[in-house]
């Protein structure tokens, strides 16, 4: 995924988030309305609210220091009856302990470079610098060794950590969580009719282009086959079979592809053109072609299936454009240039959020049953901050990275939903 989550806009804005919004802010409602008369205070959903005493702590700091991004907190009381306080999937019936040590050790090699070494220079939260961001990791990755329960993991946290939560997109500590993945598509080395539409290498003169660049149009054409004719003329990288599918590779990133000659590569971010992304999704809804609410990307996917011709009018409405290196079957990669791994990395604006950082997510999130449905639960996750994107601004965004293939596009597709996030610091 590596910059293209800088430049571009990834994706997300490609729904109509706000209908699904409405319908997670309805079910945290919900949640936080059952048997009142039962839950105590300490267990009630509002406790991962940032509590009031910090926000007037906040409102009363000097003029300087009243917009903090983060505000150090206590760890959120863990009750017993609420599950979802706990990051069960660590040791669940397919543990995911080993996921969570690579994201880490990733995390840490990123935190020995001269990159990392810059992004923290000049961080603007008090109390979080590199080194201490390191050594929370690493006594994160102690206690995850020898700990055998995903609530015995959660104590030890409590005792060592202290939370800094996102104020979030109402200074209350809500954020919205989308989901990103890596597609699986066939390409071809070579056109042929079948495999026509292309994507593009970077070109090496790209520095030099004027700005403001060509636009998608001028780029490829309005039926996207028009590349050829000029400046994209001989850089050509893979072809596909549907013009969606290279269009949906720019918005993710990156790709798998499974090319007919028999053999596996992937196709990674190389760069961009300097226009911000725009929505289709959000063009279609614009244009009365789907309603205002309650748009997933599986319904867009569908409207495109059933209107193909339709194309070659919205793809063209997005002026971004999107260049690609082939990585032969290495894994996506993140801003900060380490692999990401599914579930287990996310994206946040790094003009804000500690790049490496170890944070912890808790949201409503699409899981797929053990009836092979998909269905929505609140979750919390211990993830590293590895990611970065265009439509991912404020401190009230997060991307999730679901993975490769169908089921991870499934679920990154259907989620849009708010929660909280936290970054894990020692003491």
């Amino acid at each position: 995924m590596k910059k293209i989550f800088s430049e571009l806009g990834k994706f997300h804005n490609f729904i109509a988030i706000s209908g699904l919004v409405v319908l997670s802010i309805s079910l945290l409602r919900m949640q936080s309305l059952a048997n009142p008369k039962l839950s105590p205070p300490e267990c009630r959903l509002k406790k991962w609210d940032i509590p009031v005493s910090l926000t007037n702590e906040k409102d009363n700091a000097p003029v300087q220091q009243q917009k903090p991004i983060l505000i150090p907190r206590t760890p959120v009381t863990c009750c017993q009856s609420d599950a979802s306080c706990l990051d069960e999937a660590i040791y669940g019936e397919i543990p995911d302990k080993k996921a969570l040590l690579t994201a880490i050790d990733r995390s840490l090699q990123y935190l020995q470079t001269k990159a990392a070494a810059n992004a923290y220079q000049n961080y603007q939260v008090s109390g979080i610098s590199r080194d201490r961001v390191s050594k929370s990791l690493q006594r994160f990755r102690e206690i995850l060794l020898k700990t055998n329960s995903s609530k015995e993991l959660y104590q030890a946290i409590e005792k060592e950590f202290v939370y800094y939560q996102s104020v979030g997109k109402d200074n209350k500590g809500a954020v919205l969580f989308t989901a990103y993945y890596e597609p699986l598509y066939t390409a071809s080395r070579v056109p042929t009719t079948e495999y026509r539409y292309p994507v593009y290498r970077l070109p090496p003169d790209f520095n030099s282009w004027a700005k403001p660049h060509p636009t998608r149009l001028q780029l490829e054409g309005v039926d996207g086959l028009q590349g050829a004719k000029g400046k994209l003329r001989g850089l050509e990288l893979f072809w596909f079979r549907d013009r969606l599918e290279p269009y949906m590779i720019q918005i993710q990133g990156s790709a798998k592809l499974q090319l007919t000659d028999g053999t596996q590569t992937s196709i990674g971010y190389a760069g961009n053109t300097a226009y911000n992304y725009q929505s289709i999704g959000r063009e279609l809804i614009n244009d009365g072609k789907l309603p205002q609410q309650g748009v997933t990307m599986p319904i867009i996917l569908d409207y495109f299936q059933k209107h193909p011709q339709e194309l070659d009018i919205y793809i063209p409405r997005d002026r971004s454009f999107v260049f690609f290196q082939e990585n032969h079957g290495e894994p996506a990669q993140g801003s900060i240039n380490v692999p990401l791994t599914a579930e287990r990395s996310i994206a946040t604006d790094k003009s804000l959020m500690p790049p490496g950082a170890l944070a912890l997510i808790r949201a409503p999130f699409p899981l797929v049953n053990s009836t092979g449905n998909m269905e929505q639960r609140i979750i919390s996750r211990y993830v590293l901050d590895q990611d970065t994107g265009g439509a991912i601004k404020g401190a009230g965004r997060v991307d999730y990275f679901l993975g490769t293939g169908k089921i991870a596009g499934d679920r990154a597709g259907v989620t849009v939903s708010n929660g909280q996030l936290f970054y894990l610091l020692l003491k």
